[in-house]
């Protein structure tokens, strides 16, 4: 069953255009090749202008759960550590019921 995966990313004071632009060149250049993964879009939140939040479309739970594994191998957060303020924080579509909000930490550096 596919699910939804949403992403909120704070952004150090003046850097959101940065995170989405980093965000975009990873998704150009490794979502094609990421298993399970079925698009995503980024919004800006009005209210806050250093957030940016990600909704991503995933195959199933499993293979989006193995997505930070996959990830820190290849060192594809590394892009985004010195922009972000804060680790992401993140809700899957499939454990609404269980975990309002999941935070994860990801390494953000090789």
């Amino acid at each position: 069953m596919a699910i939804k995966f949403i992403v909120e990313l704070q952004a150090k004071a003046g850097k959101r255009d940065e995170v989405a632009r980093a965000i975009e060149n990873l998704v150009s250049q490794f979502g094609p090749d990421m298993p399970g993964y079925l698009g995503s879009t980024r919004y800006e939140v009005p209210d806050n202008p250093d957030m940016l939040s990600e909704i991503a479309d995933w195959e199933t739970a499993e293979v989006r759960d193995a997505h930070p594994r996959v990830a820190a191998k290849k060192c594809l957060f590394a892009p985004l550590a010195d922009l972000l303020a804060a680790p992401f924080r993140s809700l899957s579509s499939d454990r609404c019921s269980k975990a309002p909000w999941l935070v994860l930490l990801f390494p953000m550096s090789c």
